[in-house]
């Protein structure tokens, strides 16, 4: 089949599978053009693995550091001639990648919130692998399904008082409006247990218990803080109060690996385009002014690139860490430069739709869109036909 973008609202049904191989194809080109670590994890537990950080971090293992990784994700094969996720077919480009350069990578594909599958991944750790050396926790799900079977779900919601703001249609370029009501207790509450470190919490004990973490092994999640002018909805809403819950974590899961000496980081990251920040009143404006602004000094960075510049220059560079007064280590140094801000908050309230195009960088923001999914990649001939399906070898759950 020709497989083309199916862009309906703030998502795109269809993904392109020669796109997400050149996808990770460049990232891999990224880490592997700045040679190998000197230093740097040899077995890598990724939760989360199969796209923006989660996916970027498991390529600098692999491609920086010849990494052995074992990938956790839930994403949807290609059935019935649709087309499979983009999570899919980029886990599956990355280790037919991985597996030609000779390293060793699994992967568990479902519920990375079950005790199902954190019992597979462990048994998989004891037979291949010992024990691993670093976790990276970087899930982003919409539910979670809690051990006694009631699901909860996450919302993007102010905290307090309604927020009003726009976002820009991918498809006609139109500035829309958007409000969102406060979030009710409970929604805070079922954002927390979703998105917060629970989990990551649970991970880290359970691999402990197991005797499947090495000695100083090392452990990150990623939260992002963004600038002042999108706190009302994102660090001051139901999102931010997840975010706040990863330091209570990050101290606890510190603690916890004190047994094996090893540590524990929140790192910051920037701004970057992702499936749910589309749909928040704001963020597309705010990333669409960012993008212009780091672009144009030259700082603008990716997923792979913020990750390559983490490995090489914060947890494996043997320097002191840069971390902000929570013990947090800050990648979002660039995103903040005062210059890059005074650009956002100049304009964030004059753009219209006679300037967007002038004052924003939107077609860079909606090809970053449209490449989350493998789509408008210039080596890629998007006329060829093509079979949606793409195998991939994944690990069973006993």
């Amino acid at each position: 089949m020709v497989i083309q973008p199916r862009i309906k609202g703030f998502l795109c049904t269809t993904a392109h599978p020669l796109g997400c191989e050149q996808d990770v194809a460049n990232q891999i080109g990224v880490v592997t053009a700045g040679g190998k670590l000197k230093t740097g994890p040899q077995r890598v537990l990724v939760i989360g693995a199969s796209g923006g950080y989660g996916l970027a971090s498991r390529i600098s293992a692999a491609f920086g550091c010849a990494s052995s990784t074992i990938g956790v994700f839930f994403e949807r094969p290609s059935k019935r001639g649709r087309t499979a996720s983009p999570g899919w077919y980029k886990s599956a480009a990355f280790t037919e990648a991985a597996h030609e350069a000779g390293l060793y990578a699994k992967n568990f594909n479902g519920d990375a919130f079950s005790a199902e599958m954190k019992s597979a991944v462990i048994d998989c750790i004891k037979r291949d692998l010992g024990q691993v050396d670093m976790v990276i926790y970087s899930l982003a799900a919409p539910a979670r399904t809690l051990a006694s079977g009631e699901t909860v779900r996450s919302v993007l919601k102010p905290i307090g008082e309604s927020f009003a703001g726009s976002t820009i249609d991918f498809n006609t370029r139109q500035l829309r409006s958007l409000q969102l009501e406060p979030a009710q207790p409970q929604e805070i509450a079922d954002t927390v247990k979703v998105m917060g470190g629970e989990d990551w919490e649970d991970w880290i004990n359970t691999l402990l218990e197991n005797d499947c973490l090495a000695e100083g092994c090392l452990t990150t999640n990623y939260t992002y803080l963004g600038s002042e002018v999108t706190w009302p909805i994102y660090y001051h809403g139901t999102i931010g109060k997840a975010k706040e819950d990863l330091d209570r974590a990050a101290a606890n899961v510190a603690r916890s690996l004190d047994q094996v000496s090893g540590k524990a980081h929140v790192v910051v990251m920037k701004g970057l385009l992702t499936q749910a920040a589309s749909a928040i009143p704001g963020m597309s404006v705010y990333l669409s002014l960012l993008f212009k602004a780091m672009k144009r000094a030259g700082s603008h960075e990716g997923c792979i690139e913020q990750t390559d510049r983490l490995f090489r220059t914060q947890l494996f560079a043997g320097e002191p860490l840069r971390q902000d007064e929570a013990g947090r280590i800050r990648m979002d140094d660039l995103e903040l430069d005062d210059a890059i801000q005074d650009y956002v908050r100049r304009y964030w309230n004059e753009v219209n739709q006679e300037n967007l195009e002038e004052l924003t960088d939107f077609e860079g923001y909606r090809q970053a869109f449209l490449q989350l999914h493998g789509f408008d990649f210039a080596e890629v001939n998007y006329t060829l036909d093509i079979e949606p399906e793409v195998s991939m070898q994944v690990e069973a759950l006993e």
